[in-house]
């Protein structure tokens, strides 16, 4: 199996930083797991890093988008199991860093989403309902309505999740019953070591509040008008995240500024509570507070031995 080493959890933990400089260590390239970042023209309000940040490290699935187009799970597991591909055959360490939990979990679990005309409106639903509340729920369901499934399917395992519920809505019957409902999930494709950044909680909402003033002095008002300017519908799904949807509001005389701007971060702050409950959920991940640690490297230096001994490669 290939090797991977994941950089997830909550917003304004440190990801993209902390992500550059294993790649820097471990001759890496980063993968982007955040769903807003491919994108073109939204650069403020979804925090992409910056080129001088970047250290020389090719950052991929950044800026491949324009606001009007839709991005599902699919395409993006499609797109960043390519690009691990791609960079394992250059001879360097796949670095995927990011806090889409829905999109890292399809890569790092080989989610196999099958070729159909369309999902239907109940597995829309369904994943929806999985990216807002987690897979639990989900689970949950299933063992009211087919606990034999329920007990056979792993809670992390969403297509088989979705795939039994989906199949009882349809049949009204327990996919259960039916032997064939419940193949084997696809193999996992990669060795992957998973890391978790976070910070005690007051601390990580201080740093979200920070980061909106930041986002604000850096000119994200601006950028919201200027997106729209450029002929792009407020309603286009780039522009229904956080930050732009607000101030969309705004300046269509909804909500003052200042009404805005605590709108986005009392969002970005329950956002960041979601991708918690999400990611805690994985006993895989090996979780780093970094408000712990007084030097940047001494952080470093404990994440790399969890992944030199988790993917076995040379981390000196």
């Amino acid at each position: 199996m290939l090797p991977l080493l994941a950089i997830v959890g909550p917003t304004a933990a440190g990801k993209s930083k902390i992500g550059v400089d294993l790649a820097v260590t471990l001759n890496g390239e980063v993968i982007s797991g955040d769903s807003m970042q491919v994108y073109r023209h939204l650069d403020i309000g979804t925090a992409k890093i910056k080129p001088e940040e970047m250290k020389g490290i090719p950052h991929h699935l950044i800026d491949i988008k324009e606001p009007t187009e839709q991005f599902s799970v699919a395409e993006f597991q499609k797109l960043a199991q390519e690009k691990i591909e791609e960079i394992a055959a250059r001879g360097r360490l796949p670095v995927l860093v990011g806090g889409t939990g829905l999109y890292i979990q399809s890569v790092i679990d080989n989610y196999n989403f099958e070729e159909q005309q369309g999902p239907s409106a109940l597995r829309k639903e369904l994943y929806a309902l999985a990216a807002a509340e987690g897979n639990e729920k989900l689970h949950q369901r299933l063992a009211l309505v087919d606990p034999v499934a329920a007990w056979k399917i792993h809670q992390n395992d969403l297509k088989r999740i979705v795939r039994a519920l989906e199949y009882y809505h349809l049949t009204g019957r327990p996919i259960s019953a039916n032997r064939e409902g419940l193949d084997r999930s696809a193999m996992r494709k990669y060795n992957a070591a998973m890391i978790g950044l976070s910070m005690e909680r007051s601390r990580l909402y201080e740093a979200i509040d920070k980061r909106v003033d930041g986002m604000m002095e850096e000119g994200l008002l601006e950028e919201v008008r200027a997106v729209l300017k450029m002929g792009y519908p407020p309603d286009a799904p780039a522009l229904k995240g956080l930050g732009y949807s607000q101030l969309i509001a705004y300046l269509r005389g909804d909500l003052s500024l200042k009404e805005a701007v605590e709108l986005i971060k009392r969002d970005t702050r329950r956002f960041a509570k979601r991708q918690l409950t999400w990611f805690r959920r994985d006993p895989r991940i090996c979780w780093f507070y970094t408000d712990a640690y007084a030097k940047k490297e001494d952080l470093l230096t404990e994440i790399l031995a969890i992944v030199g001994r988790t993917i076995r490669i040379n981390v000196e």
